[in-house]
This record gives C-alpha cells, sequence and structure tokens, in this order.
C-alpha cells in the first residue's frame, strides 16, 4: 500500500456542557467513518501516524477522551466503563451512527466495553495490543511490562507521551492502570459480536506469549482475525504506523493479511490460523 497520508485538522465538540477534543479528517462519501481510540493517560496524538494514512480511505476522528490530552474531564468517576459511556456521547456529538473503531491498548478495552453497551453502533473492530487480563496481573507484574516496553518503543514517542502523563497525573494514571489490568480483554475478545481483528505485536511485553496467542486464534470464532507484526512494541500505531494501515486496510477489504514490502525495517505480518 502507497504511503497516501491526509492530514487530519483539529475540530471541539460539547458533550454535557464540557469540550472534547478531536482530530478530524477529510470528508470521504460512501464511507464508514474511523475512530481512532487511544490508550491510557495518552493523547489522540499517539494515534495520528495510523489516522492519517487512513484518512484517505473513510472519514477518519481521533478524540481525546474526557480526562485526556485537551478535553475536559468528564463527568463521574474515571474508568473504562465511563470512557465507553463518554466515546458513545462523542460519537453522538459528531453524528456518527455507525463505525469502524480502532483503539491501542486501554483504548482495545474501551471499544469492547462499547461494543457490548451498543453492538448495533460498531461496524467493525480493530483491537491494537489489547491489554488487560489475567497475563497483566498482579499490578505491579503491569508495571514492570511497562516500563520493559518503554525501552522497545521508538524514543521520539517521548515527545509525545510525557507530556501527556504529565498532565494525565500520577494519581489518575495508577487508577485507570490498574483498572485496565483487570479488564477481561481476551475473554470479551472471543465473545463479542463484532466482526473484529487483533493486532499484536511480536516484542510487546504486556500481551500474551505466543502459545496463548495461538490458542486465542483457535477458540475464536469465524468473524474473529488476530494478527502478529513482527518487530513491534505496545504502541504499534505510533512506531509502525504503515504496517498498522496496510494490515487494517487488508482486512477491511476483505484481502489477505501479508507483509507491506513498502514499509522499511524487518517488520512481517502474519495471519494467526486456527488449527
Amino acid at each position: 500500500m502507497g504511503e497516501r497520508i491526509a492530514p487530519l485538522s483539529d475540530t471541539w465538540v460539547h458533550v454535557n456542557g464540557r469540550k472534547v477534543f478531536v482530530r478530524t479528517g477529510p470528508v470521504v462519501e460512501g464511507s464508514t467513518p474511523i475512530v481512532h481510540v487511544h490508550g491510557f493517560g495518552i493523547s489522540g496524538t499517539s494515534l495520528v501516524p495510523t489516522a492519517e494514512r487512513l484518512a484517505a480511505r473513510a472519514t477518519t476522528f481521533v478524540p481525546d477522551l474526557p480526562w485526556h490530552g485537551r478535553s475536559d474531564d468528564g463527568e463521574g468517576v474515571l474508568g473504562i466503563g465511563a470512557l465507553a459511556t463518554s466515546l458513545l456521547e462523542i460519537l453522538d456529538a459528531l453524528g456518527l451512527e455507525r463505525v469502524v473503531l480502532v483503539g491501542n491498548s486501554m483504548g482495545c478495552p474501551v471499544d469492547l466495553e462499547v461494543a457490548r453497551l451498543a453492538p448495533e453502533r460498531i461496524e467493525r473492530s480493530v483491537l491494537v495490543s489489547p491489554a488487560g487480563g489475567m497475563y497483566n496481573q498482579p499490578l505491579r507484574r503491569a508495571m514492570v511490562q511497562l516500563a520493559k516496553d518503554g525501552l522497545r518503543e521508538p524514543p521520539r514517542i517521548a515527545r509525545t507521551a510525557v507530556p501527556d502523563y504529565l498532565h494525565f497525573g500520577a494519581a489518575s494514571t495508577y487508577r485507570l492502570f490498574s483498572e485496565m489490568t483487570r479488564f477481561p480483554s481476551q475473554e470479551r475478545l472471543l465473545r463479542t459480536t463484532v466482526p473484529s481483528l487483533a493486532v499484536i505485536g511480536s516484542r510487546d511485553p504486556l500481551m500474551p506469549p505466543p502459545w496463548r496467542v495461538r490458542e486465542i486464534a483457535r477458540l475464536a470464532p469465524e468473524h474473529i482475525t488476530i494478527a502478529v507484526i513482527g518487530g513491534a512494541a505496545h504502541a504499534i500505531n505510533f512506531s509502525h504506523p504503515g504496517e498498522l494501515a496496510h494490515v487494517i486496510a487488508s482486512w477491511l477489504d476483505g484481502k489477505e493479511i501479508v507483509d507491506d514490502p513498502t514499509q522499511p525495517g524487518l517488520t512481517r505480518v502474519l495471519q494467526v490460523g486456527r488449527s
């Protein structure tokens, strides 16, 4: 897939009297809008590299969820459930009845919760590095995994991540990260009724070991697809945007998921089959 990059513009919507910051792409007539959902503590800026590469094929939105980035805080207590409800309210504010969701890290539990609450609103769901569940427990284990991942990500991500986490605050980071680790992402993936693509980096310390990934693929129903990007860690949307956009576009188009030879590096995409 060629590098067709469509820049995003900034806008605001109001949800329950609070401002929500949203990056938007050009209108693509006849497309199902794609909404990108970021991880805990970090803003949607981390998703822009992939979003820009998909913005030419579908109208694209990258919001900062409440409590994050440039958006105001939300109502009630910060948590996965509250963020899922807020995401549905953001879709309403944007006038989006049915969308493709592309989540990263904590964005995946949020997407899975939206799929549980309102499956009719989601045409398809892409879960990139779907964190949460027994492999991230107890919390101290997840914190070690997160520290290892920091050493595997490109250093330039710090320019986005550090200001976002400082703005989000230590207390909120601890609370939401703790809740994310308890979310049963793998079990929810196997039960979701929404056609879904899970994308995992082979060097992501927060993801299950290869034998567990193969087991999940074997147990998954036909409407669930699992792909592995070799060489990627957790923040695939930022570190491997070209390869990820190629994988997502191939899946949305019903094409076989194969490596994109135009992308630099040793990245390789594997389709995990059922046996």
